[in-house]
């Protein structure tokens, strides 16, 4: 009920399912270049989730947004022998993944603005079981821009701070809380509108 507390301005209760957010080490990357398996597997356990959330954010599709984490992996262990250390390894991850979701809508003939996909299996999500965060999640990807959906998804599934959130999307903090909080009021007036009760 993570999400659904949220966005409802409840005090949510501690998840401690939830790992904190990602800490690559930049070497991380060499030792994958290097063909280092335990770092490349150390790489997924650190970033699956934040991939999952940003690239749900971008294809609307729980299906999609599986293959795009996997092909972002992919690509970063092809790619890793080229990374440049800049102090901001998640901000290169996450920029392979909206080029590999961008590339799918070329080629799929869709628009990442366009009509909102409906997910083909809404109820099974790898890391949001609750109902009610279910339908939080599934309002979000109907009514955010992808701008708010990235904000909301990274910091309320995957559990990035909002620095980092701003810092990975190569925008100042106070336009990533500014976004974040004005999806969480859209979501609030959208789920009130569907007769959600606001329990505060």
């Amino acid at each position: 009920m993570i999400l659904f507390a949220q966005v409802l301005g409840e005090p949510a209760p501690p998840d401690r399912s939830k790992p904190g957010q990602p800490k690559i080490d930049e070497t991380l990357f060499f030792r994958i270049g290097a063909g280092d398996k335990d770092a490349f597997e150390e790489f997924y356990r650190l970033t699956e989730r934040t991939l999952y959330a940003y690239s749900l954010s971008l294809v609307h599709n729980h299906h999609d947004a599986l293959d795009i984490l996997q092909e972002t992996c992919l690509k970063v262990r092809a790619a890793a022998h080229l990374y440049e250390p800049r102090g901001k390894p998640l901000a290169w991850v996450l920029t392979i993944a909206k080029n590999l979701a961008y590339s799918k809508f070329r080629r799929d003939s869709r628009m990442v603005d366009g009509e909102s996909l409906r997910m083909e299996d809404s109820l099974d999500f790898s890391y949001v079981e609750d109902p009610e965060d279910r339908m939080v999640l599934e309002s979000a990807l109907t009514i955010l821009t992808e701008e708010e959906r990235a904000v909301v998804l990274l910091h309320a599934v995957a559990g990035v701070r909002h620095r980092e959130v701003a810092q990975s999307l190569g925008k100042p903090l106070s336009t990533v809380l500014s976004k974040y909080y004005r999806a969480l009021k859209k979501l609030r007036q959208h789920l009130e509108e569907r007769g959600v009760p606001d329990e505060k």
